[in-house]
């Protein structure tokens, strides 16, 4: 090959990864065209404190996908086109499979936890790795290949800061200052544009009911071909919060007796880990008999409906005093003072249900500090360390998956499954089928 030759082709190199946003990315590996545009609301959108428009991003002409839109608490969800999303640097696209059902997005969708609209909702996906961002780490890449099958978390550690750099990726800075606080990604910018206007919407997490989705790969993990896509979504939410609760909050031991008020998809994945990490009495508390009776198979050694009988003296008298550990999965404040009450001396009462903004939980001051008892909050597990071990509860089959989802969705039936959700008619877990 000629000198002239390799200096030519060196040129279109530099000229593929310059700093020109429109030439700083290869071409999109893969991408479809949607037309079921539903509804969109572009004054709201330009209400948005985000950049007016997607200039500063690449673009593939084309390229578009649909995305599941929260705009105002009481009005329906809609499903939206999007100029395909790009990754930047350190951050992987995704072609979304599922996407699970949960509370928080319920809590953001009727106005009870305040966040950055309008949004794509949806924080607990599988998929498959369409694209690397450009400079993105060999190893990243290397780890996730075009193609891999992949799970997500919904805490997306950046990997950098004080609390990740000590193992601490529940605690991350980042996810906190920026997802939860404005909605983007880490440099402060959304990855998601509407079609028909350009104007920017904010993330819930990775905005993962969406056929698409931008998520930074410390939040990844490869998910088995021996897994299913469907099932294995709520291992990204549900059980990656139940095994934080269990793991590094409660500390369950062998022989320690447990009990999990609210069993929704979280409670119920809490029965699992306890049971799991050999929890000797696992009390289930809940207001629904199905959901009793569902949590009989997930581990469940007692049930109490809270309506028929006075939980907490229940547990007492199961237990000959209380608990070891209570776990408070639902947000209420009845139910907080419950989880601490249910307590013995010197227990942990674990809470890890989202409240309305501004509830208030109710403590006996005196109790605390004669008996020892503890009180923790916790919000979800470690990505980096944790993802993996769940994933492997999964497929070794400790942690039964088909068991703790028990509805499913279409894309197109977004709204009906937070109706359903709000209604209590999803017994554990409802997750959306997307492709």
């Amino acid at each position: 090959m000629g000198f002239s030759s390799i200096i030519s082709r060196f040129a279109i190199y530099r000229k593929l990864l310059s700093s020109n946003p429109t030439n700083r990315s290869l071409p999109l590996l893969s991408s479809r065209l949607f037309t079921s545009h539903v509804d969109n609301n572009p004054k709201k959108v330009e209400s948005s404190s985000l950049p007016a428009s997607s200039a500063a991003y690449h673009v593939s002409s084309g390229g578009y996908m649909r995305g599941t839109v929260f705009w105002e608490p009481d009005r329906p969800l809609t499903i939206e086109e999007f100029h395909m999303p790009r990754p930047k640097a350190g951050e992987i696209l995704i072609k979304t499979k599922a996407c699970g059902v949960c509370h928080s997005d319920l809590h953001v969708i009727k106005g009870e936890i305040p966040f950055s609209s309008p949004c794509v909702i949806g924080h607990e996906i599988t998929g498959e790795v369409v694209e690397h961002g450009p400079l993105t780490d060999r190893k990243i890449t290397e780890k996730y290949p075009i193609g891999a099958q992949v799970v997500g978390s919904f805490i997306m550690p950046c990997g950098s800061c004080s609390f990740c750099s000590k193992g601490h990726d529940d605690l991350c800075e980042d996810f906190f200052a920026y997802n939860r606080a404005k909605g983007t990604l880490y440099d402060g910018e959304t990855r998601l544009f509407l079609r028909n206007s350009g104007k920017p919407v904010y993330m819930y997490s990775m905005g993962g009911l969406a056929e698409y989705c931008v998520i930074p790969a410390h939040a990844l993990c490869v998910l088995p071909k021996s897994l299913p896509y469907t099932e294995s979504a709520i291992l990204g939410c549900a059980v990656f919060t139940a095994y934080g609760a269990m793991r590094h909050a409660a500390e369950v031991c062998p022989g320690d007796s447990v009990a999990v008020i609210g069993i929704g998809g979280v409670g119920s994945s809490c029965l699992q880990i306890a049971k799991a990490f050999g929890a000797s009495e696992v009390i289930a508390v809940d207001i629904q008999n199905d959901k009793l009776q569902k949590a009989k198979t997930l581990g469940a050694t007692h049930t109490i409906n809270a309506i028929e009988e006075d939980a907490v003296e229940r547990v007492k008298e199961i237990t000959g005093g209380g608990v070891d550990i209570a776990v408070e999965a639902l947000g209420k404040p009845q139910t907080f003072l419950q989880c601490l009450q249910s307590v013995r001396d010197g227990g942990k009462a674990v809470m890890i249900g989202l409240a309305k903004a501004g509830a208030v939980g109710e403590v006996d001051i005196n109790r605390l500090v004669r008996r020892k008892v503890k009180v923790i909050g916790s919000y979800g597990a470690r990505a980096r360390q944790d993802l993996p071990k769940l994933v492997k509860l999964a497929e070794t089959g400790i942690f039964n998956l088909n068991s703790a989802v028990s509805q499913k969705y279409t894309f197109e039936e977004g709204n009906k499954a937070f109706q359903d959700l709000n209604q209590g008619r999803i017994v554990s877990r409802g997750v959306v089928e997307i492709s």
